[in-house]
Protein backbone atom coordinates (compact mmCIF):
# COMPACT_ATOMS: atom_id res chain seq x y z
CA UNK A 1 0.00 0.00 0.00
CA UNK A 2 1.19 3.26 -0.45
CA UNK A 3 1.98 5.59 1.87
CA UNK A 4 -0.88 6.96 4.40
CA UNK A 5 0.31 10.53 4.80
CA UNK A 6 2.81 12.07 1.56
CA UNK A 7 3.84 15.71 2.90
CA UNK A 8 6.45 17.32 0.66
CA UNK A 9 7.56 21.38 1.42
CA UNK A 10 5.25 22.07 4.55
CA UNK A 11 6.40 25.81 5.93
CA UNK A 12 4.68 27.73 8.63
CA UNK A 13 5.04 31.27 9.57
CA UNK A 14 3.55 33.26 11.86
CA UNK A 15 3.96 37.20 11.59
CA UNK A 16 7.49 37.48 10.91
CA UNK A 17 8.41 33.96 13.45
CA UNK A 18 9.64 30.98 10.68
CA UNK A 19 8.17 28.27 12.76
CA UNK A 20 8.55 25.47 10.41
CA UNK A 21 10.78 25.47 6.68
CA UNK A 22 10.55 23.49 4.24
CA UNK A 23 9.82 20.05 5.48
CA UNK A 24 9.24 17.02 3.67
CA UNK A 25 8.23 13.58 5.15
CA UNK A 26 6.00 10.03 4.55
CA UNK A 27 4.16 7.83 7.10
CA UNK A 28 3.81 4.08 5.83
CA UNK A 29 1.05 1.71 6.26
CA UNK A 30 1.08 1.01 10.07
CA UNK A 31 4.19 2.49 11.03
CA UNK A 32 4.54 4.21 14.19
CA UNK A 33 6.51 7.85 13.44
CA UNK A 34 7.88 9.65 16.32
CA UNK A 35 8.67 13.43 15.95
CA UNK A 36 11.41 14.59 18.48
CA UNK A 37 13.20 17.88 18.68
CA UNK A 38 13.62 20.53 21.48
CA UNK A 39 11.33 22.93 22.80
CA UNK A 40 10.56 25.67 20.09
CA UNK A 41 11.58 23.11 17.01
CA UNK A 42 8.39 23.20 15.57
CA UNK A 43 7.02 19.49 16.58
CA UNK A 44 3.16 20.72 17.30
CA UNK A 45 2.87 22.97 14.54
CA UNK A 46 4.03 20.07 11.96
CA UNK A 47 1.55 17.85 13.49
CA UNK A 48 -1.22 20.45 13.64
CA UNK A 49 -0.37 20.69 9.70
CA UNK A 50 -0.06 16.91 8.88
CA UNK A 51 -3.53 16.46 11.33
CA UNK A 52 -5.31 19.15 9.13
CA UNK A 53 -5.77 21.70 12.11
CA UNK A 54 -3.67 23.96 10.54
CA UNK A 55 -3.04 25.14 6.95
CA UNK A 56 0.80 25.26 5.39
CA UNK A 57 2.04 28.69 3.55
CA UNK A 58 0.88 28.67 0.20
CA UNK A 59 3.94 27.49 -2.11
CA UNK A 60 3.45 25.76 -4.94
CA UNK A 61 5.53 23.27 -4.44
CA UNK A 62 3.69 22.56 -0.93
CA UNK A 63 1.46 18.83 -1.42
CA UNK A 64 0.09 17.11 1.43
CA UNK A 65 -1.57 13.93 0.82
CA UNK A 66 -3.69 11.68 3.21
CA UNK A 67 -5.06 8.32 2.38
CA UNK A 68 -4.87 9.38 -1.13
CA UNK A 69 -6.96 12.70 -0.83
CA UNK A 70 -5.20 16.17 -1.88
CA UNK A 71 -5.58 18.17 0.93
CA UNK A 72 -5.11 21.08 -0.43
CA UNK A 73 -7.66 20.81 -2.41
CA UNK A 74 -10.85 20.25 0.17
CA UNK A 75 -13.28 23.03 1.23
CA UNK A 76 -13.56 23.45 4.67
CA UNK A 77 -16.70 21.86 5.12
CA UNK A 78 -14.93 18.48 3.33
CA UNK A 79 -11.63 18.97 5.30
CA UNK A 80 -13.97 18.78 8.33
CA UNK A 81 -15.70 15.58 7.48
CA UNK A 82 -12.32 13.89 6.16
CA UNK A 83 -10.74 14.86 9.55
CA UNK A 84 -13.94 13.49 11.45
CA UNK A 85 -14.48 9.57 9.31
CA UNK A 86 -9.96 9.12 9.34
CA UNK A 87 -8.36 10.50 11.71
CA UNK A 88 -7.73 10.30 15.16
CA UNK A 89 -6.23 13.03 17.63
CA UNK A 90 -4.66 12.35 21.40
CA UNK A 91 -3.16 15.75 23.65
CA UNK A 92 -1.33 15.94 26.18
CA UNK A 93 -4.06 17.75 28.03
CA UNK A 94 -7.05 15.13 27.34
CA UNK A 95 -9.08 17.85 26.51
CA UNK A 96 -12.59 15.68 28.36
CA UNK A 97 -15.74 17.40 28.80
CA UNK A 98 -16.56 17.58 32.40
CA UNK A 99 -20.14 17.63 32.41
CA UNK A 100 -20.71 14.34 30.00
CA UNK A 101 -19.47 10.33 31.42
CA UNK A 102 -16.05 8.34 30.14
CA UNK A 103 -18.82 6.59 27.69
CA UNK A 104 -20.43 9.76 26.22
CA UNK A 105 -16.55 11.71 25.42
CA UNK A 106 -15.87 8.46 23.97
CA UNK A 107 -19.45 8.90 21.40
CA UNK A 108 -18.71 12.54 20.67
CA UNK A 109 -16.97 12.31 17.16
CA UNK A 110 -19.14 8.81 16.30
CA UNK A 111 -22.02 11.62 17.40
CA UNK A 112 -20.33 14.50 14.58
CA UNK A 113 -20.28 11.80 12.13
CA UNK A 114 -23.79 11.57 12.50
CA UNK A 115 -23.59 7.62 13.93
CA UNK A 116 -26.77 6.16 15.07
CA UNK A 117 -26.92 7.42 19.17
CA UNK A 118 -26.87 2.76 20.13
CA UNK A 119 -24.38 2.08 17.48
CA UNK A 120 -21.96 4.82 19.09
CA UNK A 121 -22.56 3.68 22.49
CA UNK A 122 -21.99 0.19 21.75
CA UNK A 123 -18.39 0.86 19.98
CA UNK A 124 -17.60 3.00 22.75
CA UNK A 125 -18.14 0.46 25.50
CA UNK A 126 -16.56 -1.86 23.48
CA UNK A 127 -13.32 0.28 23.37
CA UNK A 128 -13.92 1.13 26.76
CA UNK A 129 -13.31 -2.52 27.52
CA UNK A 130 -10.21 -3.03 25.51
CA UNK A 131 -8.98 -0.58 27.36
CA UNK A 132 -9.87 -1.55 30.80
CA UNK A 133 -12.37 0.72 31.92
CA UNK A 134 -15.50 -0.83 31.36
CA UNK A 135 -16.69 -0.40 34.99
CA UNK A 136 -15.62 3.67 34.70
CA UNK A 137 -17.61 4.02 31.80
CA UNK A 138 -20.59 6.11 33.84
CA UNK A 139 -18.36 8.39 36.14
CA UNK A 140 -17.31 11.78 34.74
CA UNK A 141 -13.37 12.84 33.51
CA UNK A 142 -13.28 14.25 37.49
CA UNK A 143 -13.51 10.83 38.77
CA UNK A 144 -10.75 9.23 36.85
CA UNK A 145 -7.11 8.99 37.54
CA UNK A 146 -4.77 10.88 35.20
CA UNK A 147 -4.12 7.30 33.41
CA UNK A 148 -7.44 6.30 33.01
CA UNK A 149 -8.56 9.87 31.30
CA UNK A 150 -5.75 9.82 28.99
CA UNK A 151 -7.06 6.29 28.35
CA UNK A 152 -10.80 7.66 27.47
CA UNK A 153 -9.11 10.09 24.96
CA UNK A 154 -7.57 7.21 23.30
CA UNK A 155 -10.52 5.53 23.13
CA UNK A 156 -12.27 8.45 21.32
CA UNK A 157 -9.77 8.87 18.91
CA UNK A 158 -10.20 5.56 17.83
CA UNK A 159 -14.23 5.31 17.90
CA UNK A 160 -14.87 6.20 14.12
CA UNK A 161 -12.26 3.60 13.08
CA UNK A 162 -9.19 6.06 12.06
CA UNK A 163 -6.27 4.95 9.82
CA UNK A 164 -4.38 7.67 11.23
CA UNK A 165 -4.02 9.12 14.76
CA UNK A 166 -1.86 11.99 15.79
CA UNK A 167 -0.52 12.24 19.18
CA UNK A 168 1.16 15.25 20.89
CA UNK A 169 2.93 15.02 24.35
CA UNK A 170 0.37 11.75 24.84
CA UNK A 171 2.21 10.82 28.06
CA UNK A 172 3.66 14.34 29.38
CA UNK A 173 1.37 14.92 31.98
CA UNK A 174 1.28 11.13 33.45
CA UNK A 175 3.39 9.56 35.80
CA UNK A 176 6.29 7.02 34.76
CA UNK A 177 4.31 4.10 35.26
CA UNK A 178 1.14 5.28 33.49
CA UNK A 179 2.95 6.78 30.73
CA UNK A 180 4.51 3.58 30.11
CA UNK A 181 1.52 1.76 30.14
CA UNK A 182 0.69 4.22 27.77
CA UNK A 183 3.36 3.92 24.90
CA UNK A 184 2.85 0.14 25.10
CA UNK A 185 -1.04 0.54 24.12
CA UNK A 186 0.13 2.47 21.15
CA UNK A 187 1.62 -0.63 19.88
CA UNK A 188 -0.84 -3.05 20.50
CA UNK A 189 -3.80 -0.77 19.08
CA UNK A 190 -1.68 -0.46 16.10
CA UNK A 191 -1.68 -3.98 15.99
CA UNK A 192 -5.15 -4.62 16.18
CA UNK A 193 -6.64 -2.17 14.34
CA UNK A 194 -3.90 -1.50 12.11
CA UNK A 195 -3.31 2.23 12.23
CA UNK A 196 -0.48 4.45 11.94
CA UNK A 197 0.40 6.81 14.33
CA UNK A 198 2.45 10.17 14.59
CA UNK A 199 3.61 11.26 17.79
CA UNK A 200 5.59 13.91 19.12
CA UNK A 201 6.63 13.28 22.05
CA UNK A 202 10.24 14.31 24.78
CA UNK A 203 9.54 10.81 26.44
CA UNK A 204 13.19 9.11 24.97
CA UNK A 205 11.62 5.84 25.96
CA UNK A 206 8.56 6.40 23.68
CA UNK A 207 10.44 7.42 20.79
CA UNK A 208 13.43 4.44 21.00
CA UNK A 209 9.79 2.11 20.59
CA UNK A 210 8.61 3.71 17.06
CA UNK A 211 9.63 2.07 13.99
CA UNK A 212 10.94 5.62 12.97
CA UNK A 213 12.54 8.89 14.46
CA UNK A 214 11.70 12.45 12.82
CA UNK A 215 14.27 14.43 14.16
CA UNK A 216 13.18 18.48 14.19
CA UNK A 217 15.70 21.44 15.47
CA UNK A 218 14.76 25.52 14.59
CA UNK A 219 11.87 24.39 12.06
CA UNK A 220 14.05 22.12 9.63
CA UNK A 221 14.17 18.21 9.64
CA UNK A 222 17.96 16.80 11.13
CA UNK A 223 18.76 14.43 9.11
Amino acid sequence: MSDLISAHHLSKQYGNLSVLKNVSLNVGDKEVLAIVGPSGAGKTTLLQLLGTLEKPDRNPATQLTLLGEDIQKLSSNALAAFRNKHLGFIFQFHELLPEFSALENVCMPAWIGKTPDKKARLRAGELLEILGLSDRADHRPGALSGGEQQRVAVARALINKPQLIFADEPSGNLDSESASQLHQLFFDLKDQFHCSFVIVTHNTSLAKMADRILTLKDGQVVQ
